[in-house]
């Protein structure tokens, strides 16, 4: 549960990165393409000893995780188009809502060592109730506005849905067939980060082409304090996956509604934001949720 709760943690502080960067003038999109640098970096540095980093373009598993890195980018760019047409509630139910393609393939698809019970379906029952309920938010945009989207803008949430489920189902599968050994989590995971980096990296390019506005000292430092937890998160949440028999159906459902429990938490104390009386019936299924979906480890 340590990897877990760290991981949870460590997502939690992306959240709050993302919260601070309109107060200190930081250009969102630079600072997430330059991340995966730092990413990269804090996995070479936490590299084990007698391990290096290679690339072996002959296999086929190199290849999954390139692909993989880019899936990441591609992910962030579309949340972006999806929260700006159609807005924050749709965008995050179809995040959370996604969990579904991870967890319905480890269990029918991926041989994982947990068996599921009755309690334990409950819990995923009430994981998924929980997660739309705290989605909800008040829009301000106006039916006019959410008509004039039109079919592009729905569209635009279904690949939300699907980029977000397909890459965390890749995560189980990659961890699953190709890291069988613990000790070889941080090279497996440099290969999907150096994906995530070269496509990164494109992004600047592209940014900075468009926008003719290099990156202001802020975004630099940014860049790091987003990095650094973004890799330790990624790894802790792998580590999470080897630890709990590769099944994702348990540690998805509790990383994610965790996640969510955690920065509602620091949102009310320290960013002064209000919940609806949905939003807390949310949280409270989210919490029965995770002792239902974790009951075998609790008791």
């Amino acid at each position: 549960m340590l990897y877990l709760a760290l991981s949870i943690l460590f997502s939690v502080l992306l959240l709050v990165n993302f919260r601070l960067f309109p107060k200190y003038d930081i250009n969102t999109t630079q600072a997430i393409s330059l991340n995966y640098i730092v990413c990269f970096i804090t996995g070479l540095i936490l590299m084990p000893k007698g391990q290096s980093f290679s690339l072996d373009l002959s296999q086929n598993w190199t290849w999954y995780c390139l692909i993989l890195g880019v899936g990441f980018i591609i992910t962030f760019l579309l949340s972006g188009l999806a929260t700006q047409r159609m807005g924050m509630t749709a965008t995050s139910l179809a995040n959370n809502v996604s969990l579904v393609l991870p967890v319905m393939a480890s269990l029918f698809l991926f041989n994982t060592d947990m068996q599921f019970d009755a309690v334990n379906y409950l819990g995923l029952a009430c994981a998924f109730v929980a997660l739309i309920l705290v989605s909800i938010k008040k829009e301000t945009a106006s039916a006019a506005d959410l008509k004039s989207v039109g079919v592009s803008g729905g569209l635009l949430v279904i690949a939300v849905f699907l980029m977000y489920g397909v890459t965390n189902t890749a995560i189980n599968f990659l961890n699953l067939n190709f890291i069988p050994n613990p000790d070889l989590t941080i090279p497996v995971t440099l290969v999907m980060v150096l994906g995530a980096m070269i496509a990164g990296l494109c992004l600047f390019a592209y940014t900075l082409w468009k926008e003719k506005k290099l990156p202001n000292k802020q975004t630099l430092i940014a860049s790091i304090t987003l990095g650094v937890p973004n890799f330790l998160s990624f790894f802790l949440l792998i580590l999470a996956l080897t630890a709990f028999g590769n099944s994702g159906a348990f540690v998805y459902p509790i990383y994610n509604i965790g996640v969510i429990l955690v920065s509602s938490v620091i949102g009310i104390l320290f960013f002064r934001e209000k919940l609806s009386p949905l939003n807390y019936t949310g949280l409270g299924i989210a919490f029965l949720a995770i002792v239902l979906i974790s009951h075998q480890s609790i008791f």
